[in-house]
């Protein structure tokens, strides 16, 4: 049997847009709560959205660098399934929270995956992004092998530069566990196109299956 490529799709701003990503089988939905992110949405929008998504779909909440307390208010109002933190967080900071979490690190400057993998050895799993160090996510730049050594311990999500278009390629290319796209299926920042959300998820499948 083989391995299926779990999807999730970022900076989700609009209700039908989540539930289209679900019906169209989406594992999980990302709503960003970083305020310099074209992508960003309200504690409360992000509650309205999580109430209207199906079973079995999981709701990721996406932070940079924020504070303690940003952080725990997110987590009592929305209740979120998982963290992702794309800053400079430590371990202890991530696992603060009493949730599962993964952690992104940015590939656009070299990737150590075992290091990484020590230094959050809790972590549900690790988002590999095209984006230098420091930089935000959705930035559309791509993951290249050569900028990853060492092997992971924990589950690996790609990201960056993703698109109907490529990311069969990369599934077959990376094996990952799980693939993350925002702005590849996007008409706007924040605005899903429902066309290229459901064609992202067929090549998914497409990746897998060759």
């Amino acid at each position: 049997m083989s391995h299926r490529t779990r999807v999730k799709i970022c900076g989700v701003t609009r209700r039908e847009d989540a539930l289209h990503a679900a019906r169209c089988g989406a594992d999980a939905v990302g709503v960003v709560f970083v305020p310099a992110s074209p992508r960003a949405i309200g504690v409360d929008e992000a509650v309205a959205l999580r109430g209207a998504l199906p079973p079995f779909v999981q709701l990721v909440a996406l932070f940079m660098d924020s504070d303690r307390d940003a952080v725990s208010a997110v987590c009592e109002r929305v209740a979120p399934d998982l963290l992702q933190f794309h800053g400079s967080e430590d371990a202890a900071f991530c696992t603060a929270f009493g949730l599962r979490y993964i952690k992104a690190v940015a590939a656009a400057d070299g990737t150590d995956l075992e290091a990484a993998s020590r230094a959050h050895p809790s972590a549900a799993g690790l988002l590999i992004d095209g984006h230098g160090t420091g930089e935000m996510g959705g930035s559309g730049q791509r993951v290249t092998p050569g900028a990853l050594s060492g092997a992971s311990t924990l589950p690996l999500v790609l990201a960056g530069g993703l698109a109907p278009g490529n990311v069969a390629d990369a599934v077959r290319q990376f094996r990952p566990w799980a693939v993350d796209v925002s702005s590849g299926v996007e008409s706007a920042p924040g605005e899903k196109d429902p066309r290229k959300v459901a064609a992202f998820i067929e090549e998914v499948g497409k990746g897998d299956d060759q």
